[in-house]
């Protein structure tokens, strides 16, 4: 058998158009050239678009699908799938959750999430500990005579999940700073002086969360880490899939990503990992995913027991 961290291709994995400026009216395209977006975020967390401009961003990029997969939130889906039904978007409902395996932090997606009440009850806890964070790295800045408060955070925030971006957005606003780069540069990355690590949840338990809701888990955007040491530990705690496209993956990534699926026989996904731009690397459908990945992956969700049926306006459905 080859070794699938070096081989490239992804033959044995259960799978098989940019925007235009301002969100117009496009088409998704002809069966044999569908795509679909299956990683973008809203208002809802950190994105800078609300549920129904992403449906309107899809439409104009010609998308058949697309996944809302907000942080340690479902609070968007409601909103994108009522959008998404009028415009003739198919809607993946789905969550990005932060969680820790070895002491290291990667991202798991939930893709085909149904009982989006349950998910939402889960979650809350998280979203409140995201709520401490924020106003425990105002503190600290504060400390180092940076005068934001955590209620222009929160304003920020609005009614999405608080994090460090809308704490970048404050000091930007206040003139603390001049752009979010160098808010993360010099505050609020990893190892400065006002970061703060987020709550930390096991990876087994992400995973188990996403099940319970009749879901796929997929990690997110491994790229350099996307190896056989890093992905069979995950498959044995019940990992079914990886994301292979995303704007982070060089060429090399891509092909020892699904090569590695390949051989686990894990799904493929993909994604923009949009947060609103109309512009530069992570604009909606860029990555150009396939219809079939979509395919594959709710087989995988009906022969693990998941629910058939698209999801409504509330929610109650897996997609």
């Amino acid at each position: 058998m080859s070794d699938p961290d070096r081989s490239g291709g992804a033959g044995g994995a259960k799978g098989g158009a940019a925007g235009e400026g301002e969100w117009g009216s496009g088409r998704p395209a002809a069966d044999g050239n569908r795509t679909v977006d299956l990683h973008t975020h809203s208002t809802a967390s950190d994105g800078s678009a609300t549920p129904d401009e992403l449906v309107r961003a899809a439409r104009a990029a010609a998308l058949s699908a697309v996944a809302l997969t907000d942080h340690d939130t479902v609070g968007g889906i409601a909103a994108a799938n009522a959008a998404g039904a009028a415009a003739g978007v198919r809607i993946v409902a789905g969550v990005e959750l932060s969680a820790v395996h070895a002491d290291r932090e990667l991202h798991i997606l939930g893709l085909h999430l149904s009982r989006l009440d349950d998910v939402d009850g889960w979650l809350r806890i998280f979203r409140d500990t995201r709520v401490t964070r924020a106003e425990q790295m105002v503190s600290r800045l504060n400390a180092l005579g940076v005068p934001v408060t955590a209620e222009a955070v929160m304003r920020e925030a609005g009614d999405g999940v608080v994090g460090r971006p809308h704490v970048a957005r404050a000091m930007i606003a206040g003139g603390w700073v001049r752009d979010q780069r160098e808010a993360f540069d010099r505050f609020l990355g990893s190892g400065r002086p006002a970061y703060l690590p987020k709550h930390r949840l096991a990876v087994g338990d992400a995973i188990d969360m996403i099940h319970q809701a009749d879901g796929l888990a997929i990690f997110a955007h491994p790229a350099q880490e996307g190896t056989r040491a890093r992905i069979e530990p995950l498959v044995r705690l019940g990992l079914d899939g990886l994301e292979a496209r995303h704007p982070s993956h060089n060429a090399e990534d891509g092909a020892r990503i699904g090569a590695l699926a390949a051989h686990f026989g894990l799904v493929l996904s993909g994604g923009s990992d949009w947060h609103g731009a109309a512009e530069g690397p992570r604009t909606l459908g860029n990555q150009k995913v396939p219809w079939e990945w979509l395919e594959a992956q709710e087989r995988e969700v009906g022969r693990k027991g998941g629910r058939e049926g698209g999801g409504g306006e509330t929610g109650e459905g897996r997609s």
